[in-house]
């Protein structure tokens, strides 16, 4: 075992490490307990376009949906084999669940995109995710959406485990982080325990830059503003934007309302860094996991951003350091006609049609091999 290398270092420093990634082969070959022996890797995350890449690639579903097709449809086939990869999963997690009392070892699976704008089949359907796999440490992925916040105070009051996706604003976390309060009061309220009950806030990331440099690069191109000028904002508002949601976290995670549940054993919603590979090839390749790194936080890396990290990645506690230059960084944006939450806006709306597209892609793809399968192809 190597327990020295930097994601060690980056785990010490208080923040989790969970891969963004999965599939049956690392599941069935070994590679998911390496990871967990020699990675300090404590969770992993899951979404439909994760699974779409895994079920187009391969044959390691193929006699299991060959099995099943007869008796069931393309999206209960995608829920069979997804949830028994999610439930491996969380058995292969299940010593660091144990080892951390609750705090780490989840693995996500999410609800589907359709629902994101309708809480009532967001809960029904997290119910029966979560009874389908039927472990402590699954966590049940719902939207950052209005809808998925009145999911979210539900969902927590029944003593499920939530993973809320795609937020982008500081705003949207905000509401994220009222509604998981108010859902450990109402099942406090209820008498219910609050000790085995965990919720992270997946705050995107490297999407913001990507959809702010280009809005730099056209005003450079329409000479609305200088070359230097852009690309002295170029490839920090990313960063930025998440410094503010931890401040805003560790402004929420105190006072009186939380102490009155943390006295019950409630846990806090970490802030969970998603979307941290690199896209623009001229940024450092770890940009996003060495900015990020502070205390009660986690990081989903794909497989090539937590191998770069392993290679050559510095830990500091950078997440709350300087948030007065993020501040000033936003307004200087705002001072060149960007508002961050009209791009934060859009990047939900993108994100969402994105999970969607990737869905409709996965249940054609099972459609197209259950088919190929049956007729011995």
């Amino acid at each position: 075992m190597s327990a020295n290398t930097p994601l060690h270092t980056l785990h010490a420093a208080g923040q989790s490490i969970w891969l963004d990634y999965i599939d049956r082969t690392m599941l069935a070959n070994g590679d998911l307990q390496r990871r967990i022996r020699d990675d300090a890797l404590t969770g992993m995350t899951s979404n439909p376009t994760i699974f779409e890449k895994a079920l187009a690639t391969g044959t390691a579903y193929d006699a299991q949906l060959s099995a099943a097709a007869g008796t069931r449809g393309a999206w209960e086939l995608f829920e069979l084999v997804e949830t028994d990869d999610v439930r491996t999963a969380c058995d292969a997690f299940a010593g660091v669940y144990r080892a951390s009392t609750g705090l780490d070892g989840y693995v996500s699976i999410e609800v589907s995109p359709g629902s994101a704008h309708d809480a009532a089949a967001t809960i029904t359907e997290a119910h029966r995710l979560w009874k389908t796999v039927d472990r402590p440490n699954v966590m049940i992925k719902v939207p950052g959406t209005a809808e998925g916040c009145v999911a979210l105070r539900r969902l927590i009051a029944d003593g499920l485990n939530v993973n809320v996706t795609l937020l982008f604003s500081v705003d949207a976390h905000a509401r994220v982080i009222d509604a998981y309060l108010a859902g450990l009061e109402d099942r406090a309220a209820a008498g219910g325990d609050l000790r085995h009950v965990a919720s992270v806030a997946s705050f995107f990331v490297s999407r913001v830059d990507g959809a702010i440099d280009a809005m730099l690069e056209a005003k450079v191109k329409d000479g609305a503003l200088p070359r230097e000028r852009a690309t002295a904002l170029q490839g920090k508002a990313a960063i930025a934007n998440a410094k503010r949601a931890y401040r805003l976290f560790q402004e929420r995670f105190r006072g009186a309302r939380w102490e009155r549940l943390a006295a019950l054993g409630a846990q806090v919603q970490r802030p969970l860094w998603a979307s941290t590979s690199t896209k623009n090839p001229a940024y450092r390749d770890v940009l996003y996991v060495e900015q990020l790194v502070g205390p009660s936080t986690v990081n989903t890396m794909p497989p090539a951003t937590l191998e770069a990290f392993r290679d050559h990645g510095v830990t500091a506690r950078t997440v709350d350091a300087d948030v007065a230059a993020a501040d000033a960084l936003l307004e200087a944006l705002a001072g060149v006609g960007i508002r961050l939450d009209a791009v934060t806006d859009q990047l939900l709306i993108e994100g969402l049609a994105s999970f969607q597209k990737s869905f409709d892609t996965l249940i054609a793809g099972i459609e197209r091999k259950t088919a190929s399968l049956a007729a011995g192809h």
